[in-house]
């Protein structure tokens, strides 16, 4: 592979909201005229560059994607933060699928990325059970990673998360900005301070002088306003979402995460007869995979078509 597919490429796309237009960020990995593309969606204060070790290593298989959700990274902030909601950033899923071109599409969804995921292929004809098959969504998503969520959030972790999204934060270097990652994503388990680092890289940069957090504050907004019988009718409906996914689905657990429990993982099991689990002992919420062990997880699951 020549040097120049070894790095990432930055592209956008124009999406849609209520709002007006927004231009979405997204880094491509691999032969851009791959056509089995890997679609890789990150959690809900991260970026699309937290998969780069992912990426490195299945970019001979895939044309890996891995987007900046909008109000995070490179894409650009919506002007009404209502709208940080699931539906948006599904409809905005759809829009970097057509631009896309690709024969087979799988999916890796960390966290929230998991949430679009479900959302998007539970819609009907947006998952298949196996590579090649018609679906209304072109292509169909027809293998799933879901890792560490499922369509029941735990509310410790709920609120255990909402205690910072909405913080304004600054700091006086780079370093003092990976100490806070370390201490807010403490529950990703054991990494080196090399990989802390790296974790911090691309979600703590330096602004008006400042370093801050790369993403809009406004992001809490959509949080703090979901009244508790919202937040249970969007689980009901994302139950029914999970029943209808179509493709193979492997769930990750982080054995001691306090957001997927392992009720919540067992109804998984239960209510979809494509489930496959894993769990990852001495992790909570959520696995990098950035180790190689964790990626061999993944591999394995992605190549089993």
């Amino acid at each position: 592979m020549s040097q120049s597919l070894e790095e990432p490429r930055l592209l956008h796309v124009s999406c849609l909201s209520p709002a007006g237009l927004h231009r979405m960020a997204y880094w491509e990995w691999g032969d851009p005229q791959n056509d089995r593309v890997l679609l890789c969606v990150h959690g809900l204060t991260r970026t699309g560059r937290d998969f780069d070790r992912l990426a490195r290593r299945l970019a001979g298989r895939y044309r890996v994607v891995c987007p900046d959700v909008v109000g995070r990274g490179r894409s650009d902030w919506l002007g009404e933060p209502a709208y940080y909601t699931v539906p948006q950033y599904v409809a905005d899923m759809v829009t970097l699928i057509g631009r896309l071109d690709a024969r087979v599409l799988h999916w890796f969804g960390t966290s929230m990325g998991g949430l679009i995921g479900m959302g998007l292929g539970g819609l009907p004809g947006a998952s298949v059970a196996a590579d090649g098959d018609a679906g209304k969504l072109s292509p169909p998503i027809s293998r799933m990673i879901l890792n560490d969520v499922g369509p029941q959030i735990a509310p410790e972790a709920a609120a255990r998360i909402g205690s910072y999204v909405g913080l304004t934060s600054s700091f006086a270097s780079f370093d003092e900005g990976v100490a806070y990652i370390r201490q807010v994503a403490e529950t990703f388990g054991e990494h080196s301070d090399d990989e802390w680092r790296e974790l911090a890289r691309h979600v703590i940069v330096q602004r008006d002088g400042q370093w801050v957090r790369h993403y809009d504050p406004g992001l809490a907004m959509a949080l703090l306003n979901t009244t508790p019988q919202a937040m249970a009718a969007g689980t009901a409906l994302t139950w029914q979402f999970y029943a209808a996914l179509q493709c193979p689905v492997l769930v990750v657990r982080g054995a001691e995460s306090d957001l997927l429990t392992p009720d919540t993982l067992e109804r998984m099991r239960a209510g979809n007869p494509r489930t496959q689990t894993v769990e990852i002992a001495g992790v909570g919420h959520a696995p990098t995979f950035m180790s190689d062990d964790q990626i061999d997880i993944a591999e394995r699951f992605l190549s089993a078509c």
